[in-house]
């Protein structure tokens, strides 16, 4: 069968997109986040995580020009990871589960913890 070029312009694709999937809880379940297409690479997306997606189950990563999809799970969860233990950032709860399910680095120092109706 002969394959048939893209209809979609490839310089507005020819880079890696990431998606994030979202746990929306027991009724709604999981759903991929509607994203513009401008918020889709790796630092808007870790960006976006730290305030926008309440419970990120899961991110894929592909490149259409390129032919590939992958599991970037893990590389966004140390990537996060990384950023709060250096910046000393405080992070969600939700946030610190998905960096504690899916990181493959350890990280030496505690991650900060927000800490809600502190005088």
């Amino acid at each position: 069968m002969r394959s048939s070029p893209s209809i979609v312009p490839a310089d507005r694709l020819d880079r890696d997109i990431y998606l994030v999937l979202e746990d929306f809880g027991a009724r709604a379940g999981c759903a991929w986040r509607e994203t513009d297409e401008a918020d889709t690479d790796f630092e808007t997306i870790l960006q976006l995580l730290s305030g926008q997606y309440a419970y990120p189950v899961r991110i894929v990563s592909f490149n259409p020009v390129e032919g590939w999809s992958r599991d970037a799970t893990s590389d966004v969860a140390d990537a996060l990871a990384q950023r709060a233990a250096d910046s000393d950032a405080e992070i969600s709860s939700a946030l610190q589960d998905f960096i504690a399910a899916n990181a493959t680095m350890r990280f030496d120092m505690q991650l900060a913890l927000p800490l809600r109706g502190v005088a």
